[in-house]
Order: structure tokens, then sequence, then C-alpha cells
């Protein structure tokens, strides 16, 4: 006679510990999903610059030298300065669009060069006032934290303006021993107190925008902390900076001295 084989179920410590191994399996994949999304807006950022933005800059010199050639026809040189005029706005937009993706002064020169430019940046675009209150000196930090809050300082500039109704973002950045602080903050509606705790959970209910910023937190062992009410919301990254597996980028400071916001890509 055949006998069943006796199952054992699993103790609550070993389904603890499983669902503990799962989880960190699943931040590790979102982590590493997050670098090939980084990378990849790296490189299109690169080719759109370096392949579209001169393809057009060719067109539109090209354009130019053709219309001195044929300057007698009136009708012809019109259509002609039309094109340049579409070349310019193109090649405008194309870098534009490169450097939001990834900022060249995020790599070249590091976070508070790339942030002052893109919250300018953002305040003309928009019409927000914009308050910016950075450090002046230049120290350097691990490019994966670098890319970490200037992905949270995007997505939460960008939530001020899509949702909260203020007229004014003000952003704060300050760094100390062993952390670096990040807070972006607004006069707005607030934030629903049911959708604020969804938020706080990680919740992707609301959209990936803020669960991403928690899981860029999450991997470099910091903290994000999102305050709301009827008075604005607040949003506050907090990351350590002693981590000794981070490569920190190397900078000619010589270039540094000499770079202003006026001078930097086209807003």
């Amino acid at each position: 006679m055949w006998k069943l084989a006796s199952y054992n179920r699993p103790s609550r410590a070993e389904l603890e510990s499983i669902l503990s191994e799962r989880t960190m399996e699943l931040q590790k994949l979102s982590w590493r999903i997050l670098k090939l999304q980084d990378e990849e807006r790296r490189r299109i950022a690169r080719d759109l610059h370096d392949v579209t933005g001169q393809t057009l800059a060719a067109l539109k010199m090209a354009v130019v030298d053709l219309e001195r050639r044929i300057q007698r026809d009136a009708n012809t040189t019109s259509v002609l300065r039309e094109i340049e005029q579409l070349a310019e706005q193109a090649l405008r937009e194309i870098r534009t669009t490169s450097y939001l993706l990834h900022p060249p002064l995020l790599d070249e020169i590091g976070f508070c060069a790339a942030a002052e430019w893109y919250v300018e940046g953002f305040a003309k675009r928009s019409g927000m006032n914009a308050k910016l209150d950075l450090p002046t000196e230049v120290e350097r930090m691990p490019i994966a934290i670098e890319t970490a809050l200037f992905r949270i300082l995007q997505e939460s500039v960008t939530n001020v303006h899509r949702y909260s109704g203020s007229s004014e973002v003000r952003v704060h950045f300050q760094r100390q021993a062993e952390t670096a602080i990040l807070e972006i903050a607004d006069c707005g509606r607030g934030i629903p107190v049911e959708i604020l705790k969804r938020l706080e959970e990680g919740s992707t209910a609301n959209g990936v925008g803020i669960a991403s910023m928690h899981e860029r937190m999450i991997e470099l062992n910091g903290e994000l902390k999102i305050n709301s009410s009827e008075c604005g919301t607040s949003v506050r990254a907090i990351v350590p900076l002693l981590t000794k597996d981070l490569p920190v980028p190397w900078v000619d400071y010589s270039s540094v001295a000499s770079y202003s916001p006026t001078s930097g890509p086209a807003r």
C-alpha cells in the first residue's frame, strides 16, 4: 500500500527568511533597471548632441551658404531663410532634450552645477519662481549619489509644476561631513492623506516616479521623506557619503572657476 510522503510546512521564521531574500532580490533588480535607464539616457543624450545635433548644424550652414549664392531671387531666399530658422529651432530643441536626458555638467562639474542649470532653465520654461540655496564649494560626490540626487530633483520639481498649483519652488542642498541632504519644497495645495500614505510605502499606484526615488535611496542606504499639508509639500533626500565602493569622479577645478549658468547649454 502506498504511503503519502509527509509534507513539512515551513516555519514562520523560514517564511520570513524567504520573503526577506525575495525582497532583496527585487530591490537589486529594481536598482539594476534604474542604472540601465541612466546609462541609456546618457547614451541617447550623447547621440542626440554628437550625431543629430551636428547634422542639423551642418544643414544650417549649408542653407546659409546656398542663400548667399542665390540672393537675386527674393522668393527662393525667403524659403531658404525659413528652412534656416526651422533648422535652428530643431537644433535648439535637440540640444535641450539631450541636456535634460543627461546634462554634461553632471559628469564634468557635479551635482550643484547641474542642479543650478536645471532649476534655472525649468523656471524659464515653466514661468515658476525658483529659489536656489546651493553651497559655493564644488567638492565632488560619488557619481551614483550625484545621479540619484539629480533624478530626484528632476522628478520633484516636475511634480511641483504638474500637481501642486504652486507658483514657487524652493531647492535647498547641503553637504555635511557624513551626509548630503537635498530638499525640494513648494507652497501648493498639498498631497491628499491617502495618496501620501501610499507614496511613503513606495506604492506605484500613483505613478512610478516617487517609487523610483525611494528605490534610489534604498540602494544608497539613504532615506526619502515626504511631508505634505495644506501649506505645501517638501521632499527630502538624505544620503550617507561614507561609502567606500562608490567611485568619486575627478574634477579639473580650473574649468569650474570659469563656469557660469549663462554659459551652459541651451534651455
